[in-house]
């Protein structure tokens, strides 16, 4: 199983994106996602879970979670929009982790592109996309295919959306 992992997209639909996220069996989008229609034309491509992030209207906010947890082929995968980063946790992301870590954790808002094994907590798998979308200051704009093979988490290839 292939999940395609974004995040920050705020409102922008990358050209690139649907067909670098072509192929993928199930989308994550870890928030500040701006406008329903990135969810619907995700939507064309696989299934989406979507948190909301601090930039999201009522009506991504009635459509979508703050955090969620999912199984995908034997994994277990957690996401939230505003986490931190390993050793940086926010207060309320560190004690949820605690308590019982997935096998991947998935976050968004830094715009900061960074995937990590977190030993302190059962070799976790920490992905942040990145950014998809214009608004930040983030110089490339960035997606993760993560591969999920044998019920673990594989190969995480970082897709430059410019090229």
């Amino acid at each position: 199983m292939t999940l395609g992992i974004v995040s920050d997209t705020h409102g922008y639909l990358h050209p690139a994106l649907l067909d670098d996220l072509a192929g993928v069996d199930h989308i994550f989008h870890a928030g500040d996602i701006g406008d329903l229609s990135i969810l619907d034309a995700l939507e064309t491509i696989a299934p989406v879970t979507a948190v909301f992030g601090n930039v999201d209207g009522w009506d991504i906010r009635h459509r979508c979670e703050e955090r969620v947890r999912r199984t995908c082929a034997g994994v277990d995968v957690a996401m939230t929009h505003i986490a931190g980063r390993p050793g940086r946790w926010q207060r309320r992301v560190d004690d949820w982790l605690a308590q019982d870590p997935p096998d991947v954790f998935i976050c968004g808002h830094s715009h900061i592109l960074q995937v990590e094994r977190v030993p302190s907590l059962g070799n976790l798998l920490f992905v942040n996309p990145g950014a998809a979308g214009r608004q930040g200051f983030h110089q490339e704009k960035t997606c993760v295919r993560l591969r999920l093979t044998n019920g673990a988490p594989a190969q995480a290839d970082v897709i430059h959306l410019d090229g």
